[in-house]
């Protein structure tokens, strides 16, 4: 007899043609949404360690956060990683998370780990505003990011309303301030903002002087800073701090299926993505996220986590399908 995930991996095979499995059933499956590059170097560092072979399947938070509802207890997955909390959230809330060891949170900050300690955060991003200097002065910034709903800002920023990492912002400012001030946000994002592809795409923008400011997370700067910063160099970026929704920290994730047939092997895994020595792998690479396990410093370039004063949001607040939904009911999507 096959073992269960061998069998999907090869009906998916036929159907696709892709290889993200293999027909190796020795392997763990890693459904990914975070960083590919960043994640591969973790997994490396993991094998290493271990000798435990690990095999990607990459996608968006949305995507494989969905497809796994839909697989549920089929699915092929032991781990599920993303780049936001509200797809975490999605699966968490579907009951196909295992719980997790307390060894394994003891190392994050009580914050970053969900109500059901079913998941862990492994990283972290900080919401920002970017803008260019030559239009706007820091004296005539927002003092809050819900300021940009009036409409004195009618068509003066931009963001990415189909993308994950928006999504998980706007998530936030209904976790934060509730319902009727999460509708007028979106009222106002669809009365005053520029609709782009994607936080490249606004970086882009606000640096060629196309819109004056934009809603980013805060490592797409500094990505590009590092490289060569053709789409960086007219930009500034803007924290909003105290606490506001704009300052909001959108957390990745890392979590066991309940349906994984490997589970130990696969604690190990997400218990390696928030030690201290995975942690130290993402704070080394070019990708410039912020370490969150207490005893890992971020990328020196950035601004330490310390001083952005985020606002508190319980994880398991993050409601993707609420957020879906307004977009839908405005029009935005």
């Amino acid at each position: 007899m096959w073992g269960r995930k061998a069998l999907v991996a090869v009906l998916l095979l036929g159907l696709t043609g892709c290889s993200a499995f293999g027909s190796d059933d020795d392997a763990l499956v890693l459904y990914n949404a975070q960083n590919r590059g960043l994640m591969q170097a973790l997994v490396e560092e993991f094998t290493k360690t271990t000798g435990i072979e690990v095999k990607l399947r990459n996608g968006g938070d949305s995507e494989l956060g969905n497809q796994l509802v839909k697989e549920g207890a089929k699915s092929p997955a032991d781990v599920f990683t993303t780049e936001n909390a509200t797809a975490m959230s999605l699966v968490d809330r579907a009951g196909l998370f295992a719980p997790l060891p307390p060894a394994t949170l003891r190392g994050v900050p009580t914050q970053y780990v969900p109500a059901s300690k079913r998941w862990v955060g492994v990283a972290a991003r900080s919401t920002v505003l970017v803008f260019d200097p030559r239009q706007l002065s820091e004296s005539a910034l927002p003092a809050s990011m819900l300021d940009l709903a009036k409409p004195e800002w009618q068509g003066k920023f931009g963001y990415a309303p189909t993308g994950a990492d928006f999504q998980g912002i706007a998530a936030a400012v209904y976790a934060l301030k509730g319902d009727q001030v999460g509708d007028a946000f979106v009222q106002g994002l669809k009365d005053n903002g520029v609709k782009h592809a994607n936080n490249i795409a606004i970086l882009k923008a606000v640096n060629s002087g196309e819109i004056p400011a934009g809603i980013i997370y805060h490592y797409y700067w500094f990505q590009d800073r590092a490289r060569t910063g053709d789409d960086s160099d007219h930009a500034k970026l803007h924290y909003f701090g105290k606490r506001d929704p704009g300052a909001f920290l959108s957390i990745a994730g890392a979590g066991v299926l309940q349906s994984s047939d490997r589970a130990t092997e696969a604690q190990q895994l997400v218990a390696f993505l928030a030690s201290k020595q995975g942690q130290e792998v993402l704070a080394k690479s070019n990708d410039l996220q912020y370490a969150i396990n207490h005893g890992v410093a971020s990328n020196p370039a950035l601004r330490p986590l310390t001083q952005l004063q985020p606002p508190a949001v319980p994880l398991s607040a993050l409601d993707g399908p609420k957020v879906l939904a307004a977009f839908r009911r405005v029009g935005i999507l």
